[in-house]
């Protein structure tokens, strides 16, 4: 019988040709970039020729590549059924997922929804953080945090550049033609934010208007939107927290406020991602520059 290449090697390759990314690769096997480089190079040298084109940006399957990866799709399946008769399902280990309810409500949803029709099989679990000392990368797989990125004993993935914005409802937003207009409205705020409402008006060149207006605080940015859905008053937003298309919301100014705060995701330093947590990853970091 010939001997087999090792099945981390062919499982890096199967993983590789499907994602056609050594990075999402690794991220679905609980490993690194380069370790999933490694295990590829060494299967080709096994093999006696390469599998993957490298391009200056992408990889692309070679012929040979192309020609056994059905096959290989085939055995990995007949492998796992074989293992399901003698042995019986084996249960997945759920992915536990960590969030502020914020993030869970307005940019998560849509896209842990789409993850679910994509991958139903896959058990998830959300857990809710409010303030910065319930996060504990010890009881979660993944978190969403907020922040400048500078914790200790984790990866982390930048979600991008965050600016804050204000939103209204459409009746209060035709109200407001510059923001000079804020003046006798009540300003939505909510606490834990670098950036707020005074370096806002200090942006539109308003500053004086602090004395101007009414304050509204809360302690969740959800709250301050749903308030502010209802007529209540003005919110300041994460604009990408108003990605969905919601009509109860919309943005009276086109005037930003760049933060140097923003969301990221963080996973545990030196502890493997199981399968499943690793493709949750994946597909959250691409929801980065992908609409919901």
């Amino acid at each position: 019988m010939t001997r087999l290449p090792p099945l981390a090697w062919m499982q890096a390759f199967e993983a590789s040709a499907r994602h056609l990314s050594f990075t999402a690769a690794g991220a679905e096997l609980g490993v690194s970039q380069s370790a999933i480089s490694q295990r590829i190079r060494l299967l080709e040298d096994r093999l006696g020729q390469p599998l993957f084109i490298r391009h200056s940006q992408r990889i692309s399957l070679t012929d040979a590549a192309r020609a056994w990866l059905p096959g290989l799709h085939d055995a990995f399946s007949q492998l796992s059924m074989s293992t399901a008769e003698v042995f019986g399902p084996i249960s997945s280990t759920p992915v536990i997922l960590r969030a502020t309810p914020g993030v869970q409500q307005y940019w998560l949803a849509p896209r842990l929804a789409a993850f679910h029709r994509q991958h139903p099989e896959i058990e998830l679990q959300v857990v809710t953080a409010v303030w910065s000392q319930q996060f504990g990368i010890r009881d979660a797989d993944i978190e969403i945090r907020y922040g400048q990125g500078d914790w200790q004993d984790v990866q982390m993935q930048s979600l991008g550049h965050e600016v804050m914005t204000p939103v209204c409802a459409p009746p209060m937003a035709a109200r407001l033609t510059r923001p000079e207009d804020l003046a006798g409205h009540t300003l939505l705020h909510a606490t834990g934010f670098s950036a707020g409402w005074a370096s806002w008006l200090e942006a539109a060149g308003v500053g004086h208007l602090s004395a101007d207006v009414r304050r509204l605080v809360c302690d969740t940015q959800v709250m301050t939107l749903r308030l502010a859905a209802c007529g209540c008053g003005v919110a300041l937003a994460h604009r990408r927290l108003l990605e969905a298309d919601d009509p109860a919301l919309v943005m009276p100014f086109e005037i930003s406020l760049p933060t140097r705060e923003g969301f990221w995701l963080v996973r545990p330093e030196g502890r493997t991602l199981h399968k499943n947590a690793g493709l949750l990853w994946q597909w959250l970091a691409r929801q980065a520059v992908e609409p919901a």
